[in-house]
């Protein structure tokens, strides 16, 4: 079991055929257990080792969307926070994916260790919207 840091294959196709609209699709974040197989072979959201417990539900959260934009020869996008309240669970990871497009794959991230909330905020703190930083770029 093991959850790898990457922007899954099959997104990587789905851009060439012009599958993701990142200014009017939904797009969700997951949260996974350590026991959770993730990585470049993701192709779509799955219950499979999703993370359970106070205040979580299956599917995740919808993503607010930083507009795409360009900079530096790289194309981007990134997301706001998003957070859990009042929440008690453990995540390794997660798992980005566009639920208007019957749950394709984005990306997935491995958190690096286990992370956990207690009758307490869990947050999924996205970085900076540049082109060094952003969760989604193309360089």
């Amino acid at each position: 079991m093991a959850i790898t840091t990457t922007m899954c294959t099959s997104f990587k196709q789905e851009l060439l055929e012009a599958e993701h609209d990142f200014t009017a699709d939904t797009f969700k974040v997951a949260l996974y257990a350590y026991t959770a197989t993730l990585g470049a072979s993701t192709t779509a959201y799955s219950t499979s080792d999703e993370v359970t417990g106070t205040g979580y539900t299956a599917g995740g959260k919808t993503l607010t969307t930083v507009a795409p934009t360009t900079s530096n020869n790289v194309a981007y996008v990134d997301f706001n926070d998003v957070t859990w309240t009042s929440s008690t669970i453990t995540a390794r990871g997660m798992l980005i994916y566009n639920s208007s497009k019957s749950n394709k794959a984005v990306a997935v991230y491995d958190f690096g260790s286990n992370q956990s909330s207690s009758s307490s905020t869990f947050t999924v703190e996205f970085p900076t919207a540049a082109s060094g930083t952003a969760i989604v770029r193309i360089e």
